[in-house]
């Protein structure tokens, strides 16, 4: 069993934007496939830059806030209770388009990749 409290968690920055911090309850290792299980939160205004995994799929969860994410040039709402999985290999960009803190918490599930 392994068990993590958001309280006792230091906070770290988001690789693809290092003023956006979140907090990583379990991370790759902790258990097959998973490759982290994090809740970020983004100021007004912050994005996380576009970007692509070749290797894992991306599970987000809105728990508070509004904003949007861009997935392949298409826009969608992240709206409070939204859930949005991204596949393997999708451009996704998230901004916070509101005026409090947006919160997500999400997971990354490594993708078995093909061998030749």
């Amino acid at each position: 069993m392994i068990t993590a409290s958001l309280n006792d968690l230091p906070e770290e920055s988001v690789s693809h934007n290092p003023e956006i911090k979140k907090k990583v309850m379990l991370r790759l290792g902790d258990l097959p496939h998973l490759t982290n299980f994090s809740q970020a939160r983004f100021a007004p205004g912050q994005s996380a830059s576009a970007h692509a995994h070749q290797d894992m799929s991306e599970v987000f969860f809105v728990e508070a806030g509004e904003g949007v994410i861009h997935v392949d040039g298409v826009e969608y709402p992240l709206l409070p209770g939204n859930c949005i999985a991204i596949e393997p290999g999708e451009v996704h960009e998230v901004v916070n388009t509101g005026k409090d803190e947006l919160i997500l918490t999400y997971f990354g599930l490594r993708v078995e990749q093909p061998t030749s």
